[in-house]
């Protein structure tokens, strides 16, 4: 007995002798874990879910450090061009000078956008008296450009048949930093709203008025505590601030509530541009797809195609697993469906 055990135990330590030292760990939840330190800069509206795979992440995988700095999508970017970090997040794709600026910072092949968190954008409210407020995109445009002051404008009425309306006065909130919630929010506006809206898409707010807060929590903060208060924001923070949310007109002339379901739809008519893993969505803004909600963000991931390490591989990775997916969807934002999601893991897969 006590010579077999010894060759058992033997045999044990020659097979952990002979297995490689860095052979990669596979943790809970599928995490394939990577050793290292690794830094992103960039959109706010993605920050919630991103903490928390950092999170998940460092869990499982005690050996790694990661850190992301939620300083706006405009800043992110700069920080890539810069070299300042490894991944920055942004809620609209690259210029064309920002593309050949990222190609260059990489050096060895391009940078890539890879669509990885889908986050609604709320418009926010804070009105005594208002109840489930309805907002066409018309409406919206009048209300943001300044044209339509107070609550109980024929203009909003129309648009919510039955209700009193206060009169209180219409307080706007918007962006005061470079932003890429800023740049969908009038992009759907210069999409939708005809006429109303004559100031374009543009990352820094471009009317006049308003109260001009830095980053998404200043909006939800300041929306929360002000009445009259209307604004935007990516809808995480309205839930988090338990803001009570507009429902607003879409292309099918439905007006649709926040859901993740409703801005899964807009999503999944999107269209997709796919070159060598550089993904980049065209969301239709004017879509009649039944049942969706209209103002969808995407935030993507902007890498480097060559020269990933090890850790931002891994790490992405299971941002777009769906085990990734799913915790982003517990804390309010809309998982990826589930074909853009596996073209983005296979896009993941390609970084080298």
């Amino acid at each position: 007995m006590r010579a077999r055990l010894a060759l058992v135990l033997a045999l044990a330590l020659g097979a952990a002798a002979c297995a490689p030292v860095s052979a990669p760990t596979e943790a809970a939840g599928a995490i394939l874990c990577a050793a290292g330190s690794l830094r992103g800069q960039g959109s706010s509206a993605q920050t919630t879910a991103v903490n928390a795979w950092i999170r998940n992440y460092q869990v499982a995988c005690p050996d790694a450090t990661i850190a992301y700095e939620s300083t706006g999508s405009g800043a992110g970017v700069r920080a890539f061009l810069a070299g300042t970090g490894a991944f920055a997040g942004t809620d609209s794709a690259l210029t064309a000078q920002q593309q050949a600026a990222a190609d260059a910072r990489c050096a060895r092949g391009p940078a890539v956008h890879l669509p990885m968190v889908i986050g609604p954008i709320a418009l926010a409210y804070n009105v005594a008296g208002a109840g489930d407020l309805r907002l066409a995109p018309a409406t919206a445009a009048k209300i943001f450009a300044g044209a339509v002051t107070r609550w109980d404008d024929p203009v909003i009425a129309a648009d919510n048949p039955g209700v009193v309306l206060p009169s209180t006065a219409i307080r706007t909130v918007h962006r005061e930093d470079s932003s890429g919630t800023t740049a969908n929010f009038t992009a759907f506006l210069a999409a939708t709203a005809g006429a109303d809206w004559r100031l374009g898409g543009q990352s820094t707010w471009p009317a006049a008025g308003g109260s001009a807060q830095r980053g998404s929590n200043g909006v939800a903060s300041t929306i929360a505590r002000t009445d009259g208060a209307i604004g935007y924001l990516e809808a995480s923070y309205a839930r988090f601030h338990d803001l009570a949310v507009a429902r607003i007109r879409n292309g099918a002339g439905e007006f649709v509530a926040l859901t993740d379901a409703a801005a899964g739809r807009t999503i999944a008519a999107a269209g997709l541009t796919d070159t060598g893993g550089d993904l980049r969505l065209d969301v239709d803004y004017r879509s009649r797809a039944g049942g969706a909600y209209p103002i969808v963000l995407v935030t993507y991931e902007v890498v480097c195609r060559t020269g990933a390490s090890p850790l931002l591989k891994s790490f992405l990775t299971y941002t777009a697993s769906t085990e990734g997916q799913a915790a982003a969807a517990r804390l309010g934002y809309a998982p990826l469906p589930e074909q853009l999601r596996g073209k983005v893991a296979a896009a993941v897969a390609g970084l080298t």
